[in-house]
């Protein structure tokens, strides 16, 4: 198992990232002077309420979306001074992402659309099963390897796309909202996953969520508000955070709960 306070050096670093939109003849300030730095091996959280600038922000660490200002360096890598190659490159070997929703090839079976990966990294298609059979065993999924994905149930779905992730072997998992869409068995199933990525495998972890549970899981928190961060790191404070946001909204439930019954 990895020590989780073994190898913290800083792994991630956000340089004064400042991302601007053209609307019209106005513009927006999406992200303002968003710096911080996350630490190899830990399980960092992003939250915040719709508009806030989280998939702005997840765009820019996923190299998908140059900022008007700014750097954000994996490992040493300045992303956005790569030429375009070096950023496929980097995409496509040192993160695994976990989108919200899942995107299959229905023509292909659980293996194929797992190895796709490996395909445009040059990978022969010997290679490819093998590596992608390695990752399918990794979360559970081996025996459904020649099935259809999209015939699966959503949690077994969610499962396949963390073993697509997974097959490159990648030093980053990056996730977004993968949770959504599941009961709270299947999405605390892949919380499990992710979290053993981390700890048996020595993976660094960023999870964007809506989910106030899953915030104690968390090394680092990043609250994002009208495109500015808050950190958190202390432990204590994590747990008191995580506490005062359920608090919160479970208010805000009993208030249109009200609502409604007086309506």
């Amino acid at each position: 198992m990895i020590n989780p306070n073994q190898n913290q050096k800083i792994i991630v670093d956000l340089q004064e990232v400042n991302q601007t939109f053209a609307v019209g003849n106005d513009k927006a300030d999406v992200l303002k002077d968003v710096s911080f730095k996350l630490k190899d091996n830990t399980f960092n959280i992003i939250y915040g309420a719709s508009g806030s600038g989280k998939s702005t922000l997840l765009n820019v660490l996923t190299g998908l979306q140059k900022p008007t200002s700014g750097n954000a360096v994996f490992n040493g890598k300045a992303l956005y001074k790569l030429d375009p190659d070096e950023l496929a490159y980097f995409r496509a070997n040192e993160i695994g992402i976990v989108y919200q929703e899942d995107f299959w090839v229905k023509s292909l079976n659980v293996i194929e659309n797992v190895s796709m990966p490996l395909y445009f990294s040059g990978h022969s298609l010997s290679s490819a099963s093998e590596l992608a059979m390695e990752a399918l065993t990794k979360v559970g999924m081996a025996d459904y390897a020649k099935k259809n994905p999209s015939l699966l149930s959503g949690g077994e779905q969610k499962r396949i796309v963390m073993a697509r992730a997974l097959v490159n072997d990648p030093h980053f998992i990056i996730a977004d909202e993968p949770t959504g869409s599941l009961d709270s068995a299947n999405g605390d199933m892949i919380m499990g996953l992710l979290q053993r990525c981390r700890t048996l495998l020595g993976r660094t972890i960023i999870l964007v969520t809506h989910n106030m549970e899953y915030i104690p899981l968390a090394d680092h928190l990043l609250s994002i508000e009208d495109g500015r961060i808050i950190e958190t790191t202390n432990s204590a404070d994590i747990a008191t955070t995580a506490n005062k946001l359920l608090i919160d909204m479970k208010k805000r439930i009993d208030k249109l709960e009200k609502m409604e019954h007086h309506a």
